[in-house]
């Protein structure tokens, strides 16, 4: 078969050139349709419990997010130019188009009792502020205001916050870029009357800048990839051309995962954004393999045709598989329920094998069409260190076997201790480095207003008004008592805050009256609010139409999956004991539940996910090698490597968490290429040495050691290009990864080898003399001496 595919593709090459180019074309005009991601990623499946209770409460109180949230430290807020300040950096961007409203401090307003219409009037806390007498006096009257407490200000460390709602429908078009930027536009000139530093945060501020982050770090990694594998790729041809052929492949590669991106209407998200430099990084290795197969087939004869159909005949037979292999480690993110990751798994598994398919048709028609290469530019295959190197992996595979599996078995049992180091978790602000403005911001929130992340409590009554009874007034009141004793919440607000205000106000805002009302005041207090159209519009923020559900909204710390189950046990617990289960129904949700919820869901899934590739590459295996004990021999020297690197990560504190579970599919994917890549050769040295094992070992290892090598290099250093990445997750996957191969490479260099060698009577003549795929040469019926390409007979 293989040999009908090289004179195709040699025969037709100029057919196939003309293909690559259209597609190429149409390509590029496939990529201008994708567009940066500024949405955030949902996790649970629909039909999760906690996404169902968080569609409920979308649904009966909307979702708010679309509020950024700006805050400052000063100790001089409440004089008067600084108060100005901030009441002018309010209208400013409350005349910015797309911004709804802006509610800060300045914007309190009191309940006023009309006794008159019987109703409740808003009067503004601080209205007509001209002198500093002014403000103090309004300032005053504000710490009256009991239900303002830690809701704009923390004067005990002097913050203060203001919110920006943003309209929503500005959110889903391009045009949320600028207003952003308005509005921080707006926070520097403050921070230029002032000197003040304003901080930032919120959904939306989170999103955007997110999505800033990656448009930059998309075109960062393509350079830093292609400039690191040009790099090392002279260093290990020392000719221009190899290095121009492979980039050409791997560059065309990048243009069709954009393309992709493109026809699925998918969005580039920071995984997808990955995608392009993993492609370089992925596809060079088979550029590397093939370049060395036909500079070695043309040193043994000099027959660029011959060396150019063996090349194809030989390589393409082995990376196929090795490409396969690579795939269907990223493809297992396709079954986990998480849509970012399904797009990602997709793209690049579809592109890996995309950029295969290049480098099997371009490296052989390009060299066709040049001329052979001179003895010079085949002597990176006779380098003395890399030969140095080869002879010493022999040695120790031959002699020192035994000091192999100590160390291995030594290996694997710190690796065990260190697994048992490892522990789970997931904040919000994992990712995003400790020195950026970004992470500094979000804990400055955390610090004065225990954060920005949402938690809401929903109790539905079962009843119509069930919400304005005396007696859930009074259980809102224990629960919201119980909810002051955490230090990760702050403090609560609910219906039963907007009733405590109206009863302050009917006592003319007496501030001793802020408190449960009794049965007679409350019946006092619900005529009033009949009549106040805006007290109404309060009430609705906390119960639904009809009284019966109501939420208490309070904002959580950025604690980690661990303790936010913990906390929810505990707070679980306490609530049933105030609301019988029996007679109310409480949930508890909010975006910080269903983002630490779907953290958890998504390392069970990917857990699952890496075992699917296991599972799957194992089959793989097998259907190569037709042997149970195969499988497990080749797969030991590929879950060491995992092994070890989840043992750094406990050692180290490295968490488990999505960004660094990526790691070991996407690893073990890679890694098991080198396995593939030994045994292939191995195989076919083993049929032509009438299966004599030793010979057959030493050989598979000088001719495939080279390449390994140097593909593990080019992995190494390809992958470690993402430490540069401002997010905490992609430092952490290229980190990991680039160990990870490290350790893979020196494992089916020397372990498998050895274990070939030790376990070769048990296991060599069942998993080779007739295996189910044929992976040695095929010379059918054909003189390859004999051919020609039809250029050079001309």
């Amino acid at each position: 078969m293989w040999s009908v595919i090289a004179r195709v593709i040699l025969r037709y090459r100029a057919i196939f050139i003309w293909l690559i180019v259209a597609m190429t074309f149409f390509m590029v005009q496939q990529s201008k349709n994708a567009k940066l991601s500024y949405s955030m990623a949902r996790l649970l499946p629909k039909t999760s419990d906690t996404q169902l209770d968080f569609d409920y409460f979308v649904e009966r109180f909307g979702q708010r997010d679309n509020v950024m949230v700006l805050g400052v430290k000063d100790a001089d807020f409440f004089t008067l130019n600084h108060f100005q300040s901030w009441k002018e950096l309010a209208d400013s961007i409350r005349n910015i188009q797309g911004v709804v409203e802006v509610i800060s401090v300045a914007d309190a307003v009191n309940f006023v009792k009309d006794s008159e219409s019987k109703k409740f009037l808003m009067e503004p806390v601080f209205g007509a502020i001209q002198t500093q007498t002014d403000l103090d006096k309004a300032l005053q009257s504000y710490r009256n205001l009991p239900f303002y407490e830690g809701m704009f200000l923390n004067e005990a460390t002097n913050a203060s916050a203001m919110l920006v709602e943003i309209d929503q429908q500005v959110l889903k078009s391009d045009e949320r870029v600028r207003v952003v930027q308005e509005i921080i536009k707006y926070g520097k000139k403050y921070y230029t009357k002032t000197a003040i530093d304003v901080h930032y945060s919120g959904l939306p501020y989170l999103r955007i800048v997110n999505s800033e982050l990656i448009r930059k770090e998309v075109g960062l990694f393509i350079f830093l990839a292609m400039l690191v594998t040009a790099i090392i790729l002279f260093m290990f041809f020392k000719s221009y051309k190899p290095v121009l052929i492979s980039i050409l492949v791997v560059a065309i590669g990048v243009v069709w995962s954009f393309g992709t991106l493109g026809v699925l209407d998918y969005e580039i998200t920071i995984l997808s954004a990955l995608i392009p430099p993993l492609l370089i990084v992925i596809g060079v290795p088979n550029c590397i393999f093939l370049i060395n197969k036909y500079h070695d087939e043309i040193r043994r004869h000099g027959n660029k045709a011959k060396s150019l159909t063996r090349m194809i005949k030989k390589i393409g037979n082995v990376t196929i598989l090795t490409n396969a292999t690579t795939a269907s480690g990223f493809a297992t993110f396709i079954l986990t329920s998480s849509k970012d990751l399904r797009e990602f798994g997709l793209v690049a598994s579809v592109n890996i094998f995309a950029v295969f398919l290049l480098s099997l048709l371009l490296i052989p028609i390009i060299f066709s069409y040049l001329n052979p290469p001179k003895d010079k530019h085949t002597q990176h295959l006779d380098r003395k260190w890399m030969l140095s190197v080869i002879k010493q992996l022999i040695f120790w595979v031959t002699h020192r076997r035994t000091v192999v599996y100590v160390w291995t078995i030594l290996l694997v049992v710190v690796g065990l201790v260190g697994v048992y180091k490892v522990h789970t978790t997931g904040n919000v602000t994992d990712d995003i480095p400790e020195s950026s403005a970004l992470y500094q911001d979000a804990k400055f929130f955390e610090e004065h207003f225990t954060s920005v992340l949402p938690f809401e409590i929903i109790i539905d009554t079962h009843r119509k008004n069930g919400m304005t009874k005396l007696s859930t007034l009074r259980r809102l009141n224990q629960l919201q008592d119980t909810l002051a004793t955490y230090s990760e919440l702050s403090r609560s607000l609910s219906i039963l805050d907007v009733v405590k205000f109206s009863k302050q106000a009917f006592y003319n805002g007496n501030v001793a009256y802020y408190d449960m009302p009794n049965s007679q005041e409350k019946n006092w207090l619900l005529s009033y609010a009949k009549n106040s159209k805006s007290q109404q519009d309060w009430t609705k923020t906390y119960v639904d139409e009809d009284m019966q559900v109501g939420r208490v909204s309070v904002q959580l710390a950025d604690i980690g999956t661990s303790e936010m189950e913990l906390l929810k046990i505990k707070l679980r617990g306490q609530i049933d004991q105030i609301f019988d289960p029996e007679k109310y129904d409480i949930k508890l949700t909010g975006t910080s539940v269903v983002f630490l919820e779907g953290t958890t869901y998504l390392v069970r899934n990917l857990f699952v996910s890496l075992f699917l590739a296991i599972i799957l590459i194992s089959i793989f295996m097998a259907w190569m090698f037709n042997s149970f004990r195969m499988v497990v021999v080749s797969l030991i020297p590929n879950l060491i490597p995992l092994l070890l690197t989840a043992a750094i990560m406990g050692y180290f504190g490295v968490a488990i968490k999505p960004s660094t579970i990526l790691v070991f599919s996407i690893a073990f994917g890679i890694s098991v290429d080198d396995t593939i890549h030994f045994l292939a050769k191995y195989r076919q040295e083993l049929k032509a040495r009438k299966y004599n094992i030793r010979p057959a070992v030493l050989a598979a290892i000088k001719e495939t050691g080279v390449s390994m090598i140097y593909t593990s290099i080019v992995l190494f250093f390809g992958f470690f290009i993402f430490i540069a990445s401002q997010f905490g997750g992609t430092v952490a996957l290229g980190l990991l990864v680039s160990i990870t191969l490290l350790i893979a490479m020196l494992s089916n260099l020397v372990v498998l080898p050895a274990l070939l060698l030790t376990l070769e009577k048990s296991i060599n003549l069942e998993a080779f003399r007739e295996p189910l795929l044929n992976v040695f040469d095929e010379e059918e019926d054909i003189d390859l001496g004999e051919l020609t390409l039809k250029n050079e007979e001309e």
